[in-house]
């Protein structure tokens, strides 16, 4: 088994991109990887509580992360830089999240066998 992590860095808003990164992690969970996704950038706003994907003619995928616990994904990593940056820091999230400063991050990924930067 290897340790993969799938690392997003879109906005939720910004096409299929944040769906593309759900889906490669699920994929590879499915085939019994030890499968890690780490939110940064803009795609933290995949973790705001409150979306309303419909104002945004957005299909709901939102729901589907919730299919990250299904699929054993337990390790979900949100930089803590880019949600202090994006005013998200102080708010519930909408999937139990472990935050993560600069140097944690770099250690998590120095020990995954496989990067994937979608």
């Amino acid at each position: 088994m290897k340790n993969i992590l799938v690392i997003q860095n879109h906005s939720p808003f910004d096409g299929v991109k944040c769906r593309e990164a759900l889906d490669t992690a699920l994929i590879f969970a499915a085939v019994d990887q030890n499968v890690s996704i780490l939110f940064k950038g803009d795609a933290v706003f995949c973790l705001h509580p409150k979306q309303i994907p419909d104002i945004a003619n957005l299909k709901d995928y939102f729901k589907t992360l919730k299919m990250l616990e299904l699929y054993d994904v337990e390790n979900i990593y949100a930089c803590k830089h880019s949600l202090v940056e994006r005013g998200l820091a102080d708010t519930g999230l909408y999937l139990d999240c472990i935050i993560l400063e600069k140097e944690r991050m770099k250690s998590i990924m120095l020990e995954q066998d496989h990067l994937v930067n979608m």
